[in-house]
């Protein structure tokens, strides 16, 4: 006989740990479900919980592969999770349902593997912390503070809100970029159809008047001949300056520099302080109200931020709390995060209500956000048909000038 340590569901959804005296794994799990609970995790005390699940004969139980997960597909199973919970269905239970009946088959599958996992004597928590690029680190460290509170219902609520939000603010600035994106794209179509089709019929009427063409007629007509002959380059010129671009995006060299000099542009700094603090932010709150201790509530935000400036700067904010400075001292010295939200987190280091502030400071980010994209998108249209203007007239300026310079000759 041996004692075990056993994690189980009561009611299908409080948290409860204990200890049985069992010859085997079976027989302690068949203890335990004959307590009344419903058993997620059982192992033996002298070993201690194992990152893989134990199974019966002391074999392992290994993670399988899942696909992966977007941010919509993890909206529809923490949404369906935290419906069911809230109805007071046993997260097996709800993972079958979700096996049977989602409309989608990544979520059938990722349900169907969690089950499996958790039914052999995993945790929740456990299970979803052995697929860190399905779900993120964010997603497992708040479902583990859920769990280890006995307030997973609740925490699905706060994941659930979270991952609203988060695809809120992506929304926003995604359609804030669309406008200028279409416009770039569809000034590039503008050149080529002038480049290939237009300058070179223009090309022998250039050649009898046997004057010196200026040198951007020159240049764009030789250009438009070798687009016309070469055409089966432009789709390799094309996908070399839209590769190379994202390349400078990715390059964590090349990235690292963009992102210091979008913190030195007038408004386009306002968006990415407040875009990437707001997210920051909302973790910080939805850890915080879990029960989350405060340093990794800060390691848990800082993974949301994505320019690595702001991200350093927090990093080195979270090394002067660890050391025992408070909160807000400890951020007011990145020098980057905006005072308004600086000055709720000290107010409510000292009234003790820092979860209040926090989700009042998600709330002032939000409309100063609205306010930002509304400027933004008011200020690029006008910019952009400046942009789409000025191709077009230098483009018509390059045909036209050596006709003006003829007439002006005769």
């Amino acid at each position: 006989m041996a004692i075990y340590v056993y994690h189980a569901l009561k009611d299908g959804k409080d948290l409860v740990k204990g200890k049985i005296e069992a010859g085997s794994a079976r027989e302690a799990r068949a203890g335990v479900i004959k307590l009344g609970f419903i058993p997620t995790n059982v192992y033996e005390e002298n070993a201690g919980a194992r990152k893989d699940t134990p199974k019966e004969g002391g074999g392992l139980i290994k993670a399988g592969k899942i696909k992966a997960l977007g941010l919509g597909d993890r909206i529809d199973f923490t949404s369906t999770m935290q419906i069911l919970a809230q109805s007071g269905i046993p997260i097996i239970e709800s993972l079958m349902f979700i096996e049977q009946d989602a409309a989608k088959l990544k979520l059938r599958l990722v349900a169907k593997e969690l089950r499996r996992q958790i039914m052999a004597g995993s945790t929740f928590a456990d299970t979803v912390a052995r697929y860190p690029e399905q779900f993120g680190q964010i997603y497992i460290g708040l479902v583990k503070a859920g769990e280890d509170s006995g307030e997973l219902e609740k925490t699905l609520q706060r994941l659930l809100e979270l991952q609203n939000k988060e695809a809120a603010i992506r929304s926003k600035v995604i359609g804030t970029l669309m406008y200028p994106a279409f416009v770039i794209i569809l000034a590039i179509l503008i050149v080529l159809v002038m480049l290939v089709f237009v300058f070179p019929v223009f090309k022998e009427m250039f050649d009898g008047m046997g004057k010196e063409l200026p040198f951007v007629t020159k240049m764009l007509m030789d250009t438009g001949i070798f687009l016309k002959t070469y055409w089966f380059l432009i789709p390799l010129i094309l996908g070399t300056l839209f590769g190379s671009v994202y390349f400078l995006f990715k390059w964590p060299v090349s990235k690292r520099k963009i992102d210091e000099i979008s913190l030195k542009i007038p408004l386009l700094t306002d968006l990415v302080q407040y875009s990437n603090f707001a997210n920051f932010v909302a973790v910080m709150q939805v850890a915080y109200d879990a029960g989350v201790p405060i340093l990794e509530c800060l390691y848990l935000a800082n993974l949301t931020i994505t320019n690595n400036t702001l991200k350093t700067k927090v990093e080195i904010a979270t090394s002067k709390v660890q050391q025992g400075q408070h909160l807000s001292v400890a951020l007011r010295t990145t020098g980057v995060m905006p005072k308004m939200i600086l000055f709720m987190i000290a107010t409510g280091e000292q009234s003790g209500r820092l979860g209040d502030m926090l989700l009042q400071a998600t709330t002032f980010i939000d409309k100063k956000l609205d306010k930002i994209i509304d400027v933004m998108t008011k200020m690029i249209e006008p910019i952009m048909l400046i942009v789409i203007g000025s191709i077009v007239l230098t483009l018509a300026l390059a045909l036209y000038m050596p006709l003006f310079g003829s007439y002006i000759a005769e």
